[in-house]
């Protein structure tokens, strides 16, 4: 390599090093804006609801005078939507994942729902309102109802649930299959009692990150026409007669947190505007918990795991 060449080309490998760091500056900037604003925005939010964060907020229905007003109905209606979500999208979303990664045949057919899956992650969430307020609502007769709402979040949580199955699945090294059938296990066996352990971990954390997405959904819910006010709560699921389990909460109508905090900010009082600060805090500080617990799950699936 003659002298020039050499110069022209610690020329260019200087040129890309300081591209590196330009890229790598810039990153770090826009990281810093996004954080610190945010970080703005929550520390804002709970200098003003603090003083309105006591047992008296949680156990008071909405009213109106905002002194005396609380988020009981909210809370206990998003606990029970959400408890219908789970258990609508949890078995639904891991069985079609585990299906389409370890049983699907690969043509057309299931690259064609793999991309459609993938693609349903990112539609808005106002589609999902419409399409349950015709399905389930209309069609099938549940009304404006917990069922109603836990089944529309449900299909909202449900592509991220099964991509999130799949990856966690393909993750997993094929010398885990292979060994596995060299015991002579059969495919199911060889899915439950190895692959699915090892990739529980991504699972159950794409399911937590689904559903704190989903605790703070409002259009949806709107959309199918869940109250803005609501002073009462569903009947209780335990019965002191016989058969001591009643499902007919199910069939109430509901309010949920975002919903409640969309009503106080519509409302013209400055009190009013307190009340939605503490609900935000409050909803804030539910999806904080359950993206820990995703973490925490995650940590301890994973730990020990190695190939």
């Amino acid at each position: 390599m003659s002298g020039d060449n050499l110069q022209e080309l610690r020329a260019n490998i200087s040129r890309r090093k300081l591209l590196d760091g330009i890229f790598a500056i810039l990153g770090l900037l826009t990281i810093l804006v996004a954080v610190i604003t945010l970080l703005a925005l929550i520390v804002r939010l709970a200098i003003d609801g603090a003083p309105r964060l006591d047992w008296q907020f949680f156990t008071s229905f909405p009213g109106r005078k905002p002194q005396q007003a609380g988020i009981f109905s909210a809370w206990v209606g998003t606990s029970l939507v959400m408890l219908v979500t789970l258990v609508a999208a949890i078995p639904l979303g891991v069985a079609s994942g585990i299906y389409l990664e370890e049983y699907a045949p690969k043509n057309w057919l299931s690259a064609l729902i793999e991309i459609n899956v993938t693609n349903l992650a990112g539609v808005p969430s106002i589609i999902y309102g419409l399409l349950a307020l015709g399905l389930f609502a209309d069609r099938l007769k549940l009304g404006e109802s917990i069922l109603t709402a836990g089944l529309t979040l449900a299909l909202l949580v449900l592509p991220v649930v099964i991509v999130t199955t799949r990856e966690s699945l393909r993750a997993i090294p094929n010398s885990i299959r292979e060994a596995a059938y060299a015991l002579g296990t059969t495919k199911w066996q060889m899915i439950w009692d190895h692959t699915l352990p090892y990739s529980m971990g991504g699972i159950l954390t794409g399911i937590i990150v689904g559903l704190a997405r989903a605790i703070g959904e409002t259009a949806p819910l709107i959309t199918i026409g869940a109250l803005t006010f609501i002073a009462f709560l569903p009947e209780s699921p335990i019965k002191s007669e016989f058969p001591f389990i009643s499902f007919e909460w199910l069939k109430a109508p509901f309010t949920v947190m975002p919903i409640q905090m969309f009503n106080w900010v519509s409302r013209p009082e400055p009190a009013f505007q307190l009340n939605a600060a503490a609900a935000g805090v409050v909803l804030i500080a539910m999806t904080l918990v359950m993206n820990g617990i995703a973490i925490y799950l995650r940590y301890r699936f994973r730990r020990g795991i190695k190939w």
